[in-house]
């Protein structure tokens, strides 16, 4: 099997695991009345989108490799996809960013086992993610590198989370919450541009 069947199965795996969380989470939210479930469900349904982009570059690479006519070249296809997904990224952290402020600005009640079980499901997500989309460092490949630093990302803002909403709770301080997300932010970005900076350099190489 070449790396580029492996890494579509992988990225073809994780979105099937997400789309199915998306739906399970927005049916239990319509039935319970959750309207954070319903969130988180919604939510997910961006990472379905981010790495649905991964699992699609490589379904094109493997389309063209097999096209004789096709003289480009598969690594550019690959890192492009990694690059937009990168862009994604930082989208990402910015919505983030605007959610933590604006509850400085407009703190609302929190009805935090509710948020933090969510949290959990989330984590629980993508720990599994992360394990099928797991990488060897020395690959070159920045598609795969940018689907597992969205798990990663996404896995970090929901250990944030539940260590911001427990000890919201337990302390009765709510900006706790907003300050963990915006530390995780802060990680997400350096990922993100990170990823910016190294495929950026192959695109025009």
């Amino acid at each position: 099997m070449t790396a580029i069947e492996k890494n579509r199965r992988r990225t073809g795996w994780v979105v099937i695991l997400t789309a199915v969380t998306m739906v399970i989470e927005i049916i239990a939210g319509w039935i319970t009345g959750s309207m954070a479930l319903m969130a988180d469900g919604i939510h997910m349904g961006s990472h379905v989108l981010a790495i649905g982009l991964s699992w699609a570059a490589y379904v094109l690479v493997q389309r063209l490799s097999s096209n004789p006519s096709f003289t480009g070249s598969r690594e550019k296809i690959l890192t492009l996809a990694g690059y937009t997904s990168g862009l994604i990224l930082l989208i990402f952290a910015a919505m983030i960013i605007a959610g933590a402020v604006g509850r400085f600005v407009n703190p609302r009640v929190i009805e935090y086992r509710e948020a933090i079980m969510i949290a959990f499901i989330g984590l629980g997500v993508n720990i599994l993610s992360a394990f099928l989309l797991h990488h060897d460092h020395e690959e070159t490949d920045k598609n795969i590198r940018a689907a597992y630093l969205h798990v990663l990302a996404d896995a970090i803002t929901s250990v944030a989370a539940i260590t911001g909403l427990a000890a919201a709770m337990i302390w009765g301080l709510p900006y706790i919450d907003a300050i963990a997300a915006l530390i995780s932010s802060a990680v997400i970005i350096k990922w993100s541009l990170g990823l910016l900076r190294d495929a950026g350099k192959e695109l025009i190489s």
